[in-house]
């Protein structure tokens, strides 16, 4: 399937590993000029180069903290005139859930909620405000938030409140940016390997539907999906990728 997304312009936050990475790759492929960020210029400068090298196609990148206003809008700026525009965003930049076991009520602290609500959930509003007057000039664009299946679980305090923050923003963006022609989705994904993730954690996951972890890859094609013109139909809501929960019915 074309999903008519040659030529296109794209901005992925947390590109330089993980989900961010699988993503921006994906995209790349489709033949999308790609700008990809993240706070660690050595990670982040020579994934520009796998990316580019593996794709044939335009990956630059730029480094920043989507915690800091300032260089939120310094990075768009800058991808922009060097993409020349933004018709796609992709909010991926966040800490990875799973990697350690989340905090009971008796030890969450204020300081860790304020930093995965600072960094997941007004780190995204950050980018979407900065990318949101290149797209309504263009009348066309899309916005990807990754958020996780925390949202619809419980087991991660910290998780679930930052992850249904995101669903909760998506939904409001989707309805204010709609009339715009800019479409805004959340995807949650679920246990994903990453780089991260070792043979014996991905040998543990049992409880989805496919019986086996998602593979980073798998969960950026449903991105890229959502990010072409093909997903016109499709805004405000949240798609999980996460190999279906077993049990669970959503409507």
């Amino acid at each position: 399937m074309d999903l008519r997304l040659a030529g296109r312009t794209a901005i992925v936050t947390g590109g330089s590993r993980g989900i961010g990475k699988a993503i921006a790759l994906v995209l790349a492929n489709e033949g999308v000029r790609v700008g990809i960020t993240a706070r660690d210029e050595p990670r982040l400068g020579a994934a520009a180069a796998e990316l580019t090298a593996v794709s044939g196609g335009t990956v630059v990148s730029h480094v920043a903290d989507t915690r800091d206003d300032a260089a939120v809008s310094a990075m768009i700026e800058a991808l922009a005139l060097e993409l020349g525009g933004v018709d796609i965003l992709v909010n991926a930049a966040a800490m990875p859930g799973g990697v350690v076991a989340p905090p009971k009520l008796a030890d969450v602290t204020a300081s860790a909620l304020w930093t995965e609500v600072d960094t997941k959930v007004m780190g995204y509003l950050r980018c979407a405000r900065e990318v949101v007057p290149y797209m309504a000039a263009s009348g066309w664009g899309r916005i990807i938030n990754v958020s996780g299946l925390a949202a619809r679980q419980t087991g991660s305090i910290l998780g679930s409140i930052r992850n249904v923050s995101v669903a909760a923003m998506t939904k409001n963006l989707a309805d204010e940016l709609g009339p715009l022609g800019i479409n805004v989705t959340v995807v949650h994904p679920g246990a994903t390997r990453t780089e991260r993730t070792t043979d014996e954690m991905a040998a543990r996951v049992t409880n989805n539907v496919i019986g086996r972890v998602v593979e980073a890859e798998e969960v950026a094609h449903v991105v890229a999906f959502l990010a072409s013109p093909l997903s016109a139909a499709i805004t405000g809501d949240a798609i999980a990728c996460g190999g279906g929960e077993r049990g669970a019915i959503h409507y």
